[in-house]
């Protein structure tokens, strides 16, 4: 269940609020400042991700590029307080990472049937573990978007967690020790970089 604040589904403006951040196209034929930045940006963003990719994959550069783009904005402005991050829910990395995951599948079903069902049984396998490894390839591929998923909410949730307790624990001895309570603090900025880290590399 979504957290709600003043009323409001915080969850609702967390899946909303990345779209209406990004700047509308201008109809002049110069772009200011914060659109030429956002168009480098995505451009270099997604030279980098369709690198190790062949030109075949290259169809899937708008899908990939927007929900990368999302899942980091989502993620980033999940740190902010007062505010709820979506992908600490394991329904929603699922609901994203099942569809995607089972395109991926049937597309290379689809294209290359022998190269997909040869990940099934790795070369040179003894003849009386062929069915045994075909079993446990199958149950792997099929768990993976699962074990993905509760990955990257747990990795979420822990940081969030984290930061709470010790900005607790700060708030807490700031009266009693002045000094730890300092310490404390130093090292819950230092988290509060590392969880932005995170928040970019688990989009």
């Amino acid at each position: 269940m979504s957290p709600i604040f003043l009323g409001v589904p915080l969850a609702a403006i967390a899946i909303a609020l990345p779209w209406i951040l990004f700047p509308t196209p201008t109809t002049r034929w110069t772009n200011n400042r914060l659109l030429s930045l956002q168009n480098w940006f995505i451009n270099r963003f997604t030279q980098q991700l369709l690198l190790p990719v062949n030109m075949e994959g290259h169809k899937w550069a708008a899908l990939m590029t927007s929900l990368m783009i999302f899942l980091i904005t989502l993620n980033m402005l999940g740190l902010l307080p007062y505010t709820f991050t979506p992908t600490t829910q394991l329904s929603i990395n699922l609901g994203l990472a099942t569809p995607l995951w089972l395109a991926t599948v049937i597309i290379g079903m689809r294209n290359q049937p022998t190269h997909a069902l040869g990940h099934l049984l790795p070369e040179g396998t003894p003849a009386p573990l062929i069915p045994v490894l075909i079993i446990i390839e199958t149950i792997s591929l099929f768990i993976r978007p699962l074990a993905l998923g509760v990955r990257l909410t747990a990795n979420l949730t822990a940081g969030h967690l984290l930061i709470q307790l010790i900005a607790t624990a700060s708030f807490v001895l700031l009266s009693m020790m002045p000094a730890v309570a300092i310490t404390v603090t130093v090292v819950l900025f230092l988290l509060t970089l590392l969880e932005v880290a995170v928040a970019m590399i688990q989009a």
